[in-house]
């Protein structure tokens, strides 16, 4: 019996335990497309655009989020992340996230 009250408080202690850990995890979802907004731009060119494959291929500086140096290379991104303005050739600000080994954009913004 006394074993049973003894597992019994342990996880009720634990449920409570978790609780705030929970609710923090479901608040966090809620402010990332905030944060992706608010986070610093990379500037480069536009070397080859092909929106059918997701994939666009830009000379850029350094991106200072991925510890990157300037350099071309292709990136993926998502249906609507690239204006339908951008075109080959255009000067644009962009972020650049990684994950999974996947560089991706995931913001651009063209440059007037």
């Amino acid at each position: 019996m006394k074993h049973l009250v003894l597992r019994t408080a342990a996880a009720a202690a634990f449920a409570l335990f978790l609780q705030p850990v929970i609710a923090m995890d479901h608040s966090s979802h809620t402010a990332a497309p905030a944060k992706a907004a608010s986070q610093p731009l990379s500037e480069g060119t536009v070397r080859r655009l092909d929106r059918a494959a997701g994939s666009i291929t830009i000379s850029h500086g350094p991106i200072e989020n991925l510890g990157m140096g300037a350099m071309t290379m292709t990136f993926t991104f998502k249906k609507g992340v690239v204006p339908a303005s951008v075109k080959d050739g255009d000067k644009l600000s962009f972020r650049a996230e990684e994950k999974g080994g996947q560089y991706s954009v995931v913001r651009v913004e063209a440059v007037k």
